[in-house]
C-alpha cells in the first residue's frame, strides 16, 4: 500500500489514489475513529472499474492536526482542497458516519464538485451536545482504549463480534490507534454538525444505506436524509454501523450497481 501526503492549507493530509488513470474517481470518507484502511473491502472491487482516492480525516491516521475549534465545513473543505492538489475536478463520494456529513455538506455547498453520492450509517443530526461532551471527556481523561469496547458494541452487531473475532480485533485496532487529539475535535465538530436544513439543496444522484441494527444511526436517520433529498435511494443493510465490513458483500453490490449505473436525472 503506497501513500501519499498532500498539503491542503498547510494541513498534511494522507491519502491513496489507485486504480485506472482514466477512470472515475470515487472518494471514499472514514467514519470517526477510524483511518482510510476502513475501506479495505471497498478498494479491493472499486479499483477494478474507478479510480479510488482515500484519504485520512484531519487528526486521524497519517493526516495532521490543525488548530481548533474543528467543524464540518473545515472537515469538507480539506476534501475539497485535496481534490484541488490533486487536479480532480468533479467526483463521485462515498462517506461513512462522519464521512457521510462530510458528503453531505458537499453535496448542499459543493455541488458542482459532486456527481454521485453514497451516504452510509449517517444522520444528518447525529448524536446530543451531551453525549458528545462526554465521549471528548473520556478521551481526553482516558485515551482511545477507555472507549474502544463501548463503540465496537455500537459499530458491530454481536452475532458478527462473535463470528469473526480477527476483523473485530483489526476494527479495535483502529480505534485505539486513532490520536485522541484528531478524535476529540472530530467529536466537537459533530457535536455542532447540523445538515438538516440543507438536505434538499442535494441535486447529486444519492444512494443511502443504513445497518438494520444500527444503535449509532438508526434506519430512521437514513430514511430522514432519503426522505429530504429528491430522488434518493435508500437500502437497509443485515448490520450494525460499520457495514461495509460487517456487511462488505451487500454494501459492495448496492454501492458498485448505483455508480456504475445510468445517471437518474
Amino acid at each position: 500500500m503506497t501513500m501519499s501526503l498532500a498539503d491542503v492549507a498547510g494541513l498534511k493530509v494522507r491519502y491513496e489514489l489507485t486504480g485506472p488513470p482514466q477512470a472515475p474517481v470515487v472518494v471514499l470518507s472514514h467514519s470517526l475513529g477510524a483511518d482510510l484502511t476502513m475501506w479495505d473491502p471497498q478498494q479491493q472491487v472499486l479499483v477494478k472499474s474507478f479510480r479510488v482516492l482515500r484519504y485520512d480525516t484531519r487528526g486521524h491516521g497519517g493526516s495532521g492536526l490543525a488548530p481548533e475549534p474543528w467543524t464540518l465545513a473545515m472537515l469538507a473543505n480539506d476534501v475539497l482542497g485535496l481534490l484541488d492538489a490533486l487536479g480532480l475536478t468533479r467526483v463521485h463520494f462515498c462517506g461513512l458516519s462522519m464521512g457521510g456529513l462530510v458528503g453531505m455538506w458537499l453535496g448542499a455547498h459543493a455541488a458542482s464538485r459532486i456527481d454521485k453520492l453514497v451516504l452510509s450509517s449517517t444522520g444528518a443530526r447525529i448524536g446530543t451536545a451531551e453525549s458528545w461532551n462526554a465521549r471528548i471527556e473520556s478521551v481526553r481523561q482516558g485515551g482511545m482504549k477507555s472507549i474502544s469496547s463501548s463503540v465496537l458494541d455500537r459499530w458491530l452487531t454481536p452475532e458478527f463480534r462473535r463470528a469473526a473475532p480477527e476483523a473485530v480485533a483489526r476494527v479495535r485496532r483502529l480505534i485505539e490507534r486513532t490520536p485522541p487529539l484528531g478524535y476529540a475535535a472530530c467529536c466537537a465538530a459533530l457535536r455542532d454538525a447540523d445538515e438538516r436544513a440543507d438536505l434538499a439543496a442535494i441535486r447529486a444522484a444519492t444512494l443511502v444505506l443504513s445497518g438494520k441494527h444500527d444503535p449509532a444511526t438508526p434506519p430512521a436517520d437514513g430514511q430522514a436524509i432519503a426522505s429530504a433529498v429528491a430522488g434518493a435511494r435508500y437500502v437497509e443493510l443485515p448490520a450494525a454501523h460499520l457495514s461495509n465490513i460487517e456487511a462488505a458483500a451487500a454494501f459492495n453490490v448496492e454501492l458498485l450497481g448505483f455508480l456504475a449505473g445510468e445517471r437518474a436525472r
